[in-house]
């Protein structure tokens, strides 16, 4: 098996470089820009629904999380994690379960921004690590 480097998270608009089945890196010529309306898969292939918002961390500009528009009659978004999502031509994987994106706690928006609350639970939710930003507001997301 080809061993793969690590790869540094993109910012939102550099070209995302990932490896798919065959083990060997491809160059996947999109930018976490041009992520959204891609379809989102789960860890194992299950479907999640279509990349609707990118948040990206405001001191490194890395995309941290997306929403996607999930069930078939209330549509809500729910929020997904993109730390170390794999990028193909077609679809985008995250590292998270079909059932973790189901139980995400129910964020509600308002202007675009998350609370540093709903930040700290969305980081917790899906086991990573958080830390507020030295800043007036103490908010680490912004969406792009």
């Amino acid at each position: 098996m080809t061993e793969v480097p690590d790869i540094e998270p993109a910012r939102i608009d550099e070209p995302v470089v990932d490896a798919v089945a065959t083990d060997e890196p491809v160059q996947v010529n999109v930018t976490a820009s041009e992520w959204l309306g891609m379809p989102i898969i789960d860890r194992d292939g299950e479907r999640l629904g279509k990349l609707r918002d990118i948040y990206v961390d405001v001191e490194t500009d890395v995309p941290q999380f997306g929403t996607v528009k999930e069930g078939v009659f209330t549509h809500h978004l729910t929020f997904v994690p993109l730390a170390g999502v794999r990028v193909s031509p077609d679809h985008i994987q995250v590292t998270a379960t079909k059932d973790q994106v189901r139980t995400a706690p129910n964020i509600e928006l308002q202007g675009g921004e998350l609370s540093q609350a709903d930040e700290k639970t969305l980081y917790h939710h899906f086991e990573q690590n958080y830390t507020p930003i030295q800043s007036a507001s103490g908010r680490r997301l912004a969406r792009r």
